[in-house]
């Protein structure tokens, strides 16, 4: 009775206040951020915002690239690209890139990836041996697929006199080229996504496949039902270097076809290179650095919002 009397008439103890306290972890973040921050956004405006912001006001203009931009055209530039039949093949490669990353260099990277996730003798070297494709520059890459395909006196050309048949000049051919570059970006960058899910997959708790092995699970039933969901994250975080990727290339196609034959292997980069560099039409092609802009603005948030929202 004595010790609940006195409880009671104790004076009851303050909250404390969310707002008022800070943890250390807090606190010792605001000299972190003020210390680095505005160095970043200071970078981010000169090399990012303001080159954006200088190209969406060229694409309004007629000009060369020599001296202050006069002649105003409005969105006149836009009217001639979207009419233009090189951008609208280019628009139907850099497509048809993503569905050939998304249904064949994806598959083939989480099969690979199957195969060298477990930790067996000489594994390492196969690893390395299919990784080495990404770390070769692209611009050597693309040399070096030149030479393949070359119908004089290129490896293809090498097997096709052994084989006795007729040597397809395929870079030459208006049809094939598009093939070859595919062909080439599917060796190029399989690795790199293959390494991706051999990360994933090294972190998958190997009790649950044993579980999934004592109850009956057949190899397919363990993928299925498994693996593939627990690679989920993975997946997706592949699929979307994938598609932003097909979007932005240039480096492998420019010393390999550069654009053509007939730009019926140029993509969105390398019709802005041609026209807008090599032509000196700067509204053009500035025109073109909008619409790749947005494109890509759009798929990255739009891809994050719908995929990526709960990684």
């Amino acid at each position: 009775m004595t010790t609940t009397t006195a409880l009671a008439g104790a004076s009851p103890v303050a909250p404390v206040s969310k707002a008022k306290y800070k943890s250390p972890t807090a606190r010792g973040r605001l000299p972190v951020l003020v210390l680095f921050l505005p160095p970043a956004l200071l970078l981010f405006t000169l090399f990012v915002i303001l080159p954006m912001g200088e190209a969406a006001w060229y694409s309004l203009y007629r000009w060369n690239g020599y001296g202050t931009p006069t002649e105003f055209v409005g969105l006149r530039n836009f009217t001639v690209l979207f009419n233009n039949a090189a951008f609208s093949q280019a628009l139907i490669n850099n497509g048809l890139i993503i569905v050939v990353s998304l249904l064949a260099q994806i598959p083939l990277a989480i099969w690979l990836a199957m195969m060298l996730a477990h930790k067996l003798p000489g594994v390492v070297a196969f690893r390395l041996v299919f990784f080495l494709p990404y770390v070769l520059a692209d611009v050597a890459a693309g040399l070096i697929w030149r030479f393949v395909y070359d119908g004089d006196y290129g490896l293809l050309a090498a097997i096709a006199g052994f084989l006795g048949v007729e040597t397809p000049y395929v870079l030459a051919d208006r049809d094939l080229a598009i093939y070859a570059v595919l062909v080439m970006i599917i060796w190029k960058y399989f690795g790199f996504h293959m390494m991706l899910y051999i990360a994933g997959l090294q972190a998958i708790d190997k009790s649950v496949l044993e579980a999934a092995e004592i109850d009956g699970a057949t190899g397919w039933q363990k993928f299925r039902y498994v693996t593939l969901p627990l690679l989920s994250s993975t997946v997706r975080l592949s699929v979307f270097f994938a598609i932003i990727g097909s979007l932005q290339l240039f480096d492998l196609i420019m010393p390999l076809t550069g654009g053509g034959p007939s730009n019926a292997t140029q993509t969105m980069v390398t019709f802005l290179f041609t026209y807008g560099v090599t032509r000196m039409q700067v509204g053009l092609g500035s025109a073109v650095g909008v619409v790749l802009f947005v494109i890509c603005v759009t798929l990255a948030f739009g891809y994050k919002r719908i995929f990526m929202r709960h990684d």
